[in-house]
């Protein structure tokens, strides 16, 4: 074997070498990110505004070419699943989704539990157990629920006490059939952190956790981090936010809270504003979470 043959073989086991370790490098690297605390996440998008008119194929390709992986269906909207539906209807929902990138998340609902009268009450809750079959025949994994509102001449501390063990009774209620009650930060008082760990102080289960909803009233009080303490242990698994870059709401720390504890939940979308193109409208929030995220891992 003369010189030049050895020199060949000798540079092509060195590039090979080269590129076999870039490869293991590089695959290296990207498992490491994958296990990065918040790599789990994703982002869907809630169908109250945004998608109010859409019905369900139109959600499904919408959705897709957004790269948007998930919906929470809102009650009453253009694409008619509700209550009524025939069980062959709730499996053709859950068949068109199945067959699709887009997962439905389950259903977003207005029930609440802070009713005077015990009747109404009962309805709700009641009904809310309807709404938790729905979402597991279609293929969802739980219902979000309201607090909602404290009422005049009733002791705040009842209120609470009341909605917190009708969370109680539906968070043991979706257990049973698999599925969860995602109690949403919303109302008038209700939604101020300290009340809802209140609330959340007489549910003894895992059935009913808290869905974090972005509110101005998030920054009351200890701020942000402290009210996001408060429940952090009661987080269930989605999460809402408006147009992450718009206003004065601090997105970044939402998401370094996030990412800092490992969440692997939903970030939905439950935007405010009407874009023409929504479709644009929903690419461009995802790339401003996506670089949310990054920024938040590259913090840890």
């Amino acid at each position: 074997m003369n010189s030049l043959t050895c020199h060949s073989r000798r540079e092509f086991i060195r590039n090979a070498s080269l590129l076999t370790g870039s490869a293991i490098l590089a695959n290296g690297l990207f498992s490491s990110y994958k296990n990065m605390p918040g790599s789990e996440m994703k982002l869907g998008l809630v169908t109250y505004l945004w998608a109010k008119d859409w019905d369900i194929p139109t959600i499904i390709r919408n959705c897709t070419e957004a790269n948007i992986s998930g919906v929470e269906l809102r009650v009453e909207h253009a694409h008619g699943v509700t209550l009524s539906l025939s069980k062959s209807e709730r499996m053709e929902v859950k068949n068109k989704f199945a067959d699709s990138p887009v997962q439905i998340v389950g259903m977003g609902t207005n029930e609440k539990y802070d009713w005077i009268d015990p009747l109404r009450l009962k309805t709700s809750i009641d009904t809310t157990q309807t709404w938790l079959h729905l979402s597991k025949d279609i293929g969802g994994s739980g219902v979000k629920v309201k607090p909602d509102q404290f009422h005049h001449g009733i002791e705040r501390a009842k209120t609470l006490e009341q909605i917190g063990k009708a969370l109680n009774e539906l968070g043991i209620y979706a257990n049973n059939i698999g599925q969860k009650i995602r109690l949403e930060v919303h109302g008038e008082g209700t939604q101020e952190l300290p009340n809802i760990k209140t609330i959340m102080d007489y549910v003894e289960n895992d059935g009913a956790t808290v869905c974090w909803n972005c509110n101005d009233q998030d920054l009351i009080g200890g701020g942000l981090e402290y009210n996001f303490n408060l429940v952090k242990n009661r987080l269930g698994d989605i999460c809402h936010v408006r147009e992450m870059n718009i206003g004065n709401y601090p997105y970044q720390q939402l998401m370094d809270m996030f990412v800092k504890m490992g969440y692997k939940g939903w970030i939905l979308l439950e935007c405010r504003t009407d874009p023409a193109d929504k479709v644009a409208a929903l690419k461009e929030q995802r790339a401003v979470w996506k670089e949310m995220v990054s920024n938040a891992q590259k913090k840890i």
